[in-house]
């Protein structure tokens, strides 16, 4: 029994390990070392049964604990995406080959399993990545290369390697098991690897231009963290800004003030000409600069007007109280700021009083244009975690992330979205601005450094000196496709080697074969029948030869 429980065992340790590689614990080696032990419980499992097993074990508490912040969002789509996102690793470790090409193609299965999680359901839930548990290390310059997925990939295939793959050179290989046969998968892998991260240190950047840099304060009310917006009346959130915002003084040298997310909430009426317009105009014009406020209004006084719902935007307000520029959020929050399939939830009697109306997504370009002329991209607060709003916003000369975590109870959901805030910075070559209404409110430079930082709850107005920037990253240029289609054809060219397509042809065709191998505990996996004795004493068994796997 001990020992049928031990490969089970060592893929949840892997997923345990994983999720304290994320914010807010951020022991990002920890990741490697999940990955390893999760690539080491796969050894001991030859069956597809078992694989997909490991696999869903392995995800779900890298998930559960990953996202754990979900809970507060919405319990049962908090326990729902974490079944299903484990699944799809589940899937990945059914399809990956188990023979020598497992090396390459078991990493390549489970980074597409993580692009899948990242596109679909509802535009993706890009939430506890490994991406995200690497922004604190030394993988996070790749970022300007291959965004998120490339970094997955690296994870993923380091992690494999750490399990021991049957090294390049037989008799090497022979000490390790006698029989064994070298394999060079994994080792041109690891060397496609050390190209990569040498390419990321000489990959063009974002450049500075000519421009004078802008002097922006960013914002921070402040107040009690964990509380829901139901619970807080607007007229505070507003009233906390608009005070913090009095205790910056008129100056030259000031360009910008920048609002959080839904630092404004208008009922029934639009913000334009508003009493809350209007003391935010005041500001404005004492100061002589452009505030960018974040508005919630219904949608009927959008870009694009529709009834029974509300739009959340950032909205540029001049001295003279005009609304210079107005971005609406494109991305929104599934559970979060709308229901899908409302109507189902509501026939089966969920409780949905939290989120009473759904948000309209934004179709604009994420760029709005200052007073001044400068080009400013804006992602609201979840956006940041997705790599193509990122990129889209990149034309601007620099971003803004306005955003609300004040409904979430500590600091994870805050420390995540920090890390994806060095990831966006790092890949579009860009000056980061985030602000938060009760923190963290933080300043990132081009290579995804913190320069400063608020602390939960507290009041308080960062002031950045930020550089306006142009020029592309190959990030920027090429997005995620590149890393995608790499990891599937790999997938591709070690899943159709002669015996993994008799494997899933005998799986497809003959339930009853699976059933046989679930039996046979010690089978060897194909690609390990031992091969007639060499001369030098040793046989083409394969079998301990690995590489990593997956990713969060």
């Amino acid at each position: 029994m001990g020992e049928r429980l031990r490969p089970p065992a060592l893929a949840v340790i892997g997923g345990v390990l994983v999720a304290l590689s994320m914010p807010p614990w951020g022991w990002w080696p920890l990741a490697f070392v999940g990955v390893m032990l999760f690539e080491l419980s796969l050894r001991a499992t030859p069956s597809i049964g078992r694989r997909a097993a490991h696999g869903f074990v392995f995800a779900l508490p890298w998930m559960l604990i990953g996202m754990g912040w979900m809970w507060f969002l919405t319990v049962p789509g908090y326990l729902a995406a974490s079944a299903v996102f484990a699944g799809l690793h589940a899937l990945a470790a059914v399809v990956a080959p188990v023979g020598p090409w497992r090396t390459i193609g078991r990493p390549a299965a489970h980074t597409l399993a993580e692009v899948v999680r990242m596109t679909v359901p509802f535009g993706g839930v890009p939430l506890a990545t490994l991406g995200i548990s690497q922004a604190g290390g030394p993988l996070l310059g790749v970022a300007r290369v291959g965004g998120v997925i490339l970094i997955t990939w690296i994870v993923f295939q380091i992690g494999f390697a750490l399990a021991g793959p049957a090294p390049a050179v037989p008799q090497v290989a022979a000490r390790r098991r006698p029989g064994a046969r070298g394999q060079p998968h994994g080792v041109v892998a690891l060397a496609a690897i050390v190209v990569v991260c040498i390419a990321a240190a000489f990959a063009p950047e974002g450049h500075d231009t000519d421009a004078e840099p802008m002097t922006i304060a960013a914002v921070q009310g402040g107040g009690e963290q964990g509380t829901s917006a139901l619970d807080v009346p607007s007229r505070l959130v507003t009233r906390a800004h608009l005070e913090a915002t009095a205790t910056i003084e008129a100056s030259d040298e000031l360009d910008l003030v920048v609002w959080p997310e839904n630092g404004i909430d208008v009922d029934g009426e639009p913000f334009e000409g508003s009493d809350v317009h209007r003391a935010v105009t005041a500001e404005a014009a004492r100061l002589d600069v452009p505030i960018s406020v974040g508005v919630t209004e219904d949608s009927e006084f959008s870009t694009y007007p529709s009834e029974g719902a509300f739009v959340n935007a950032q909205v540029t307000v001049s001295p003279d109280g005009e609304v210079s520029g107005r971005f609406e959020k494109v991305r929104t929050v599934p559970f979060g700021e709308y229901v899908p399939w409302r109507g189902f939830f509501e026939a089966i009697g969920a409780p949905l009083d939290r989120i009473r109306s759904d948000a309209v997504a934004g179709r604009d370009p994420a760029v709005v244009e200052l007073p001044d002329g400068t080009p400013v991209g804006v992602m609201i607060s979840w956006e940041v975690f997705f790599g193509d709003r990122g990129r889209d916003a990149a034309d601007g000369a620099f971003l803004l992330n306005p955003t609300n975590g004040s409904s979430y109870t500590g600091t994870q959901v805050q420390t995540q979205q920090i890390a994806s805030s060095k990831l966006r910075a790092t890949e579009t070559g860009r000056w980061v601005v985030q602000v938060s209404p009760t923190g963290f409110s933080a300043v990132f430079d081009d290579t995804g450094r913190v320069l400063q930082r608020a602390d939960i709850t507290t009041t308080r107005v960062l002031l950045a000196d930020v550089p306006r920037y142009s020029g592309s990253t190959p990030a920027q240029v090429l997005g995620d496709l590149p890393a995608v289609l790499v990891a599937f054809v790999l997938v591709v060219v070690a899943v159709m080697t002669p015996r993994r397509r008799e494997e899933l042809f005998e799986v497809l065709t003959d339930p009853a074969g699976v059933e046989r191998a679930e039996r046979d505990d010690g089978a060897l996996e194909p690609d390990d029948d031992p091969a007639p004795a060499a001369p030098t004493g040793f046989s083409a068994s394969a079998h301990e030869g690995q590489a990593p796997d997956h990713g969060p």
